[in-house]
């Protein structure tokens, strides 16, 4: 792999070239060697690789940051532990019904919020993978006889239906299914930024209340469509279409790069479980000072590890970092240091706390660096 990163200018121009590529060939052979191409859909395939391109430049800005990567390794390290196979199993399982299925932790929240969650959640990985599954053609409908639809997947005939059955309109309205669940997320999402007075103390516009118009967009434009060409006798569908297209190509392209981004990295939330709870709910990892545990032995060695990576040397006098001590102990370390009394839990360095513009923070009662002193005569002579 380092070999192959040495023929591109990136990390991220790697991964994107090997994700354009697997798409390449995904649609070949979904496409019988692209002679089923829908050539009224090439906006949308040309939105939908830039889709691609962009989810892969950020998920790889994502994965070489400190925190991130250290957490990466430590997941590639403890899956190819094989005595914690089972437990990884287990935590992923229960971390993929909890969080992505369910999405209990939103729910805690509140009800009304996790269900206009889960509805714009799920309506929008619906949507999305019908989507990419009809524009590269992943998946198509063939007409076996008149009363028989083959679906067909990467130009593999599968399961037969009738188009009157009650399976065949599920598959037939998916994208109207997901749309409709879209929508009423939405509506109770805008709707609960209206009322609630302490959503708009911090909500931006171009950040918060954006996608959520640009997804209302997208979804009642898609809706319209059907509305038009099943009730309306097709009245207006062309331009209905056009309005359409346009929305989901801005959407696709403004996707990997604004609030929708979290959505392909929860699945990364299958680590922390997995890494950092040797018993679940249970921490292993005893405080220096008090003796209590408080937190997991894998996830202090990994936050002393990215603050090293990162040149922060936050060794105390007796060779132990803050992060060995719990959040108690260490506030009391950090408040008996300021006001110079000895802590009896442990020792923090006895310099002064150094600022950017040259003032230093000696603690109360302690004196100043002669250095400082120093300093001061220099400036007045």
């Amino acid at each position: 792999m380092k070999e192959l990163e040495r023929s591109f200018y990136s990390k991220a121009s790697m991964y994107s070239f090997i994700v354009v590529v697997i798409l390449f060939f995904s649609i070949w052979v979904g496409t019988g060697q692209f002679t089923k191409v829908g050539w009224m859909k090439f906006g949308y395939m040309v939105s939908s690789f830039i889709f691609f391109i962009g989810i892969t430049v950020r998920l790889t800005a994502w994965l070489m940051r400190p925190a991130t990567h250290e957490v990466m390794k430590r997941t590639i390290q403890n899956m190819k532990t094989t005595k914690r196979q089972k437990r990884n199993v287990k935590a992923i399982v229960k971390t993929l019904v909890d969080n992505i299925i369910l999405q209990k932790f939103i729910f805690k929240r509140g009800i009304y919020r996790g269900i206009q969650h889960w509805l714009i959640a799920w309506g929008c990985i619906g949507s999305l993978a019908i989507t990419f599954g009809l524009v590269f053609g992943w998946m198509h409908f063939r007409l076996v006889d008149a009363t028989t639809y083959q679906l067909v997947v990467f130009n593999i005939p599968t399961i037969t239906m009738h188009p009157d059955g009650i399976f065949a309109q599920l598959v037939f309205n998916g994208l109207n299914i997901a749309a409709a669940m879209l929508l009423v997320g939405l509506i109770m999402a805008i709707a609960r930024r209206i009322k609630n007075h302490d959503l708009k103390v911090t909500e931006r516009a171009e950040f918060d209340l954006f996608p959520l118009y640009l997804l209302l967009a997208v979804t009642v434009s898609g809706l319209l469509l059907t509305v038009s060409f099943k009730l309306l006798d097709g009245w207006m569908h062309s331009t209905i279409a056009l309005v359409h297209q346009i929305t989901v190509v801005i959407f696709l392209v403004y996707f990997p790069f604004g609030k929708l981004f979290h959505l392909p990295i929860r699945p990364m939330a299958a680590a922390v479980p997995m890494n950092y709870q040797e018993t679940v709910q249970v921490d292993t990892k005893e405080c220096i000072g008090c003796h209590k545990p408080y937190s997991n032995d894998d996830q202090i060695a990994d936050v002393q590890q990215m603050l090293g990576n990162q040149a922060f040397d936050l060794k105390m006098k007796d060779g132990n970092h803050p992060s060995d001590y719990c959040p108690a102990c260490r506030r009391m370390l950090r408040v008996m240091n300021h006001l110079n009394i000895k802590s009896p839990v442990g020792e923090v360095a006895e310099e002064p706390v150094q600022t950017n513009n040259g003032i230093h923070i000696p603690g109360f009662g302690r004196r100043r660096a002669e250095s400082f002193y120093a300093q001061s005569v220099k400036e007045e002579k």
